[in-house]
């Protein structure tokens, strides 16, 4: 295997590792949406979340992590679509916005619970 091949190789494996490891992520995100709507008696549209912004940065332990902001769609009265988003940094919710509101998620939610179930 000469060293273009190689590269190639751990170039496919990052690919990879980074579509199973963004999957996870934005099943994270979708509970935790769901949990914020169910909370502020709103319907989540679409039962999905979208990618808004994808970079590296640090977690509360000073390790690279990659941040993520999903957007998502959400209903007040049924007849109307609102914005709203989700950042989570590595698997953890960091904050949560529906309304107005700025909701900062604590990691001792159920949600990081949920991502220890995923394991």
């Amino acid at each position: 295997m000469d060293l273009l091949e190689l590269l190639v190789f751990v170039g496919l494996l990052a690919a990879a590792w980074l579509w199973l490891d963004s999957l996870k992520a934005r099943e994270i995100g979708v509970a935790a949406a769901q949990q914020a709507c169910a909370e502020e008696g709103l319907q989540l549209l679409d039962e999905t979340v979208v990618i808004r912004a994808l970079r590296p940065a640090r977690d509360d332990a000073g390790q690279l992590r990659l941040r993520r902001v999903y957007g998502f769609e959400y209903s007040d009265n049924g007849d109307n679509r609102r914005a709203g988003s989700v950042t989570l940094v590595g698997h953890v919710v960091e904050m949560l916005h529906v309304r107005p509101n700025l909701y900062v998620v604590p990691k001792t939610t159920t949600l990081q619970n949920h991502d220890d179930t995923l394991h």
